[in-house]
């Protein structure tokens, strides 16, 4: 199965506030379905932005299966405020036929814009075959939150081959640039130098101008939970845990230090 998919947000300035941001773009194909949402719960880091759009990215059919290509485009237009979420949690199956699928993602954040991108939990069922590649571009001043979790196999199961590429850039400069191999084909993927056995493993990457003298500092805020500072205004918050839902408290816990929740 092949889908593109397109989103796009604008600024809409509005007498006397702050303004609101519009959906300008919004068109996609099974399985990459896009759908305006509303706020549903807490929404991290949103006080100082522009009222913002709300889209979600809803799973028309199973997978990404083997083989499957996707593809998303997102421009967060400048000034304009677009939190990105999804209704489920993304399964990756194997094909038929071994061939590997692949989901390819680009994003671009204007002036002064914010993205707030949060994706449901991805699991890498046995026998999967799949890469992911994220890239984002952030103009100097633009503001970016982003949260990635994953899950090694389900109950009792060992995962399959994954590869997860994620690039940042910030006004033409390298920013972030991570790279993680898991599963039968990837030597030494449990090994203590890459999830030590975990199963559950994630991250948040916040990219925020309002740090531009210095960022928070380095901070364990346990035994597998880390706090990082970025070469620029940006903080990487990573954990790595036992189960998804230790993950994602985990994951909380730094936001609640950085002041985002």
């Amino acid at each position: 199965m092949r889908a593109r998919a397109r989103l796009a947000t604008e600024h809409c300035a509005r007498t006397g506030g702050r303004g609101r941001s519009h959906v300008t773009v919004l068109r996609s194909q099974p399985p990459l379905m896009l759908r305006l949402t509303m706020p549903s719960g807490p929404e991290p880091w949103t006080a100082d932005a522009s009222e913002p759009a709300r889209v979600c990215l809803a799973a028309g059919a199973a997978g990404p299966i083997g083989g499957d290509q996707l593809a998303l485009h997102v421009n967060v237009g400048p000034g304009s405020t677009l939190i990105l979420g999804e209704v489920s949690a993304t399964l990756l199956l194997p094909g038929p036929h071994g061939a590997q699928s692949r989901t390819q993602v680009w994003v671009h954040v204007g002036a002064g814009a914010t993205l707030i991108w949060l994706p449901k939990l991805v699991i890498a069922a046995h026998g999967c075959h799949h890469a992911t590649d994220v890239r984002v571009d952030l103009d100097p001043d633009a503001r970016l939150l982003l949260r990635e979790e994953l899950l090694l196999g389900r109950h009792h199961e060992q995962p399959g081959n994954l590869h997860q590429r994620l690039r940042v850039r910030r006004g033409g400069h390298p920013l972030l640039h991570q790279h993680l191999a898991i599963g039968p084909d990837a030597a030494g993927w449990d090994g203590p130098a890459v999830t030590g056995g975990h199963r559950a493993l994630g991250s948040i990457l916040v990219v925020d101008p309002a740090w531009t003298h210095a960022s928070p500092a380095a901070t364990a805020l346990d035994d597998d939970t880390a706090l990082l500072p970025l070469n620029g205004p940006a903080v990487l918050i990573s954990a790595l845990t036992a189960d998804s839902l230790t993950l994602r408290r985990r994951l909380d816990t730094g936001l609640h230090a950085l002041g985002a929740l």
